[in-house]
């Protein structure tokens, strides 16, 4: 044990800075021997730890090396290593390809390897918060116009939240082989579901068959003219998500969302209050201009405060601070899915969110911004829905549905999102065409289309990167703001197929 411990402080001699990080070489010695002694241990420690993690450059490569042929069904032992070794820098002052003998005879008993490989983890994140803490201290101390205390704040809440994620500060390129489990890991789910949603279900029949739910790492545009519907479409999905939201074991055996999820929602229009009313609206069925007037009678009232009650749990988390920076916005997504959880985030709307201020061009500003979003969508690895205005031009052709080239302002929120919906009630403009008392016969002809149209609403499904286009059509009830599924002819009972 002796010469061990020798070869142990060959490290620790190299740089007195470097000293003084936390690190255990004993402890990262005796697991790479339980390792080659018996390459079972692996399995065991291989969720916890990667060659990242170790101290030293030898261990990581050592540890490098042994899962490499682990993982193809060969041995990983001190001969077959000894070749792949040999070159090493640094290997021959510990004793050359002999040190992984030494290694092996020191080996632990395997039953304590997950607690070794856990203080390895544990120091190598100590290790990371030191260096991180000296690069905020380094950049804090350079005094530069370019860089504002403000934004080297937000960077260190991003760098610190990643590393509380994911125990590292970046993770860089990852194999095919993880990005086909994943893959096939969301399929599976789709598939436990019989053939239903490989993401979150928005609540809305014919539109979770379109999208196939709202898919993690999406950043989904909904635009639409003012009065099309846009928010409450938006709050529509946000309530029906946080609704439906249970907590369980998941099929990878982790703990988490199971069904529906945790929703953030940024209102920079609306104030929180004005949002609840809507949603309480939608739930008690009470039209919101008389909540807002207290207008209601005994039944309605009570339906209001059943529906306020039954609310109270509902993990829909809004934040209406106006004129949020993107930088801002990004921060306190993070701060929300690491305090409470966060399976969804919808922003209302894009146009009013600001940028860093440094484009002093509107288009690049938007395009900083819709880039922004899909940035959180997949740091946090959820779907964002963001709403967006649409220009004027809709208005002034003869056919108001609305196109891919109206969106407002910029391209590139075309181009960043994975799907663009656009709302649209036709009904709303046809009210406007109401034709004078004295024209009988347009009188008739405009009934008639009115009543065709009444309660009925459109979304339209301009771009989707994994899956079709199209329209759904849903059921629209104004007075309480409220989307839902329409029920089609041949669903009604009695009904004619």
């Amino acid at each position: 044990m002796n010469e061990i411990s020798r070869f142990a402080e060959h490290g620790e001699k190299a740089d007195d800075a470097a000293a003084l990080l936390p690190h255990n070489i004993d402890a990262e010695q005796q697991l790479l021997g339980a390792i080659l002694t018996n390459n079972d241990v692996y399995d065991r420690v291989a969720s916890v730890i990667n060659e990242t993690h170790f101290y030293d450059p030898i261990h990581a490569r050592i540890f490098e090396i042994a899962s490499a042929r682990i993982a193809k069904n060969q041995v990983a032992s001190p001969v077959s290593l000894k070749s792949f070794l040999e070159g090493e820098p640094g290997m021959a002052e510990l004793g050359g390809p002999q040190y992984l003998v030494r290694l092996a005879g020191a080996a632990i008993s395997s039953y304590a390897a997950r607690d070794y490989a856990q203080v390895i983890y544990d120091l190598a994140i100590r290790r990371k918060l030191i260096q991180l803490g000296r690069d905020i201290s380094d950049k804090a101390a350079k005094v530069d116009v370019s860089c504002e205390p403000k934004e080297q704040i937000v960077d260190a809440e991003q760098a610190l939240y990643k590393l509380g994620e994911a125990g590292q500060s970046g993770q860089g390129f990852q194999s095919f082989l993880r990005a086909v489990t994943d893959a096939v890991n969301v399929a599976n789910a789709a598939y436990q579901r019989e053939g239903g949603l490989a993401g979150v279900s928005t609540g809305l029949v014919d539109l979770d068959k379109k999208l196939g739910g709202l898919h993690k790492s999406d950043l989904l545009i909904l635009a639409g003219r003012p009065s099309m519907g846009k928010t409450s479409l938006a709050t529509n999905v946000a309530f029906n998500i946080a609704k439906a939201y249970k907590k369980g074991i998941r099929p990878d055996g982790a703990e988490g969302t199971v069904d529906g999820g945790v929703v953030g929602f940024f209102s920079l229009e609306m104030s929180a209050e004005q949002l609840a009313a809507r949603i309480l609206s939608e739930a008690s069925e009470v039209p919101s201009e008389q909540i807002r007037r207290g207008d209601m009678n005994e039944g309605e009232f009570r339906r209001f405060v059943e529906a306020a009650k039954s609310l109270e749990a509902c993990p829909l988390y809004i934040d209406d601070t106006p004129a949020l920076p993107i930088s801002q916005l990004a921060a306190r997504a993070r701060r929300l899915k690491r305090e409470h959880g966060l399976d969804v985030l919808v922003v209302d709307y894009l146009q009013l969110i600001k940028g860093t201020g440094k484009n002093d061009n509107r288009v690049n500003e938007i395009s900083e911004i819709s880039q922004g979003l899909k940035a959180i969508a997949k740091e946090l690895d959820i779907p964002v829905v963001a709403l967006s205005q649409l220009s004027r031009q809709v208005e002034s052709r003869e056919d108001k549905r609305p196109q891919l080239s109206d969106l407002r302002e910029s391209g590139s929120i075309e181009q960043d999102a994975d799907v663009v919906m656009f709302v649209f009630r036709e009904e709303y403009y046809k009210e406007r065409e109401k034709p004078g008392d004295h024209e009988l016969e347009k009188m008739a002809t405009w009934q008639d289309e009115m009543e065709r149209l009444h309660g009925k609403a459109e979304v339209i499904i301009g771009k989707q990167r994994h899956g079709p286009i199209g329209s759904v059509d849903l059921s629209f009830e104004g007075r309480f703001t409220r989307f839902g599924n329409l029920v089609q002819p041949w669903q009604q009972g009695g009904g004619d197929l």
